[in-house]
């Protein structure tokens, strides 16, 4: 089965939730999903809005139902510290289970699907979807992945605590532990057209004469950067991308306004 269509697949276990009408409260930055028939015509934006630690009741006389607190945006350090801590477990399981290989081979996979699936995407970052709902989900796609145990009983794991929306920071930071681990750095290379063999051989030894240690290249491409590329070790940067350039041309030109 195609990678595009595993998510989509998965997703229909989640046909059976009825349908829900979201609002926004800009009083306490949260989702507010009222579920039931969707409403005829849009309440008040009174509704009653109480909230008892991190649960949220909303009430419009339409339905409600109790839904976790959401934030409107995480801090992308603690999207990565989140995924730190189950990265090094995932990590370690597999280092001890002798599945290392495996593992970096599912990480490619997932980093594909995710990708190419919006219904994947929106899986794993819907603060609407229910708990039990998202952990089943994500474990049909573990299973139809063929995922090692280590990484699917930890996406589940992530799904129950909610955790689930921080995957991109998990995937990359395992790749970096795996890379690591087998003396490499692993280099995040964005380009607008795909890079053919040679040009990645040349690119990853060009890497490998500055760094001083074997480079793990993993390749994406943006259409929008027009050319060139942007290249990522560790905390480094090397923006080479037209985009960049036109867009420093426009600063100064606004400068020079």
């Amino acid at each position: 089965m195609p990678l595009a269509g595993i998510a989509a697949g998965a997703m229909r276990l989640l046909a059976r939730l009825p349908a829900i009408w979201e609002s926004r409260c800009p009083k306490h930055a949260v989702k507010i999903c009222l579920q039931g028939s969707r409403p005829s015509a849009k309440p008040s934006p009174n509704f009653n809005v109480l909230r008892q630690n991190r649960v949220v009741w909303a009430s419009c006389g339409t339905g409600a139902c109790f839904v976790e607190r959401v934030k409107v945006s995480e801090p992308a350090s603690i999207s990565s510290g989140i995924a730190e801590r189950y990265a090094t477990a995932i990590f370690e399981l597999s280092r001890d289970g002798d599945s290392l290989e495996s593992l970096e081979r599912n990480l490619l996979d997932l980093d594909r699907a995710l990708a190419d699936s919006a219904d994947l995407r929106e899986l794993i970052a819907s603060p609407v979807i229910a708990r039990d709902d998202q952990r089943n989900a994500i474990s049909a796609v573990a299973r139809k992945m063929g995922l090692v145990a280590e990484l699917a009983n930890g996406l589940a794991l992530m799904a129950e605590k909610r955790r689930l929306f921080v995957l991109p920071h998990l995937l990359s930071r395992l790749q970096d532990m795996i890379a690591d681990c087998k003396g490499e750095l692993a280099a995040e290379v964005t380009s607008a057209a795909t890079l053919t063999g040679e040009q990645k051989n040349r690119l990853a030894e060009t890497l490998k004469g500055r760094m001083g240690k074997d480079i793990k290249l993993n390749a994406t491409v943006d259409e929008s950067l027009i050319g060139g590329l942007i290249v990522k070790v560790g905390s480094k940067m090397i923006d080479t991308s037209i985009r960049s350039r036109l867009n420093s041309l426009q600063i100064a030109m606004k400068e020079v306004g």
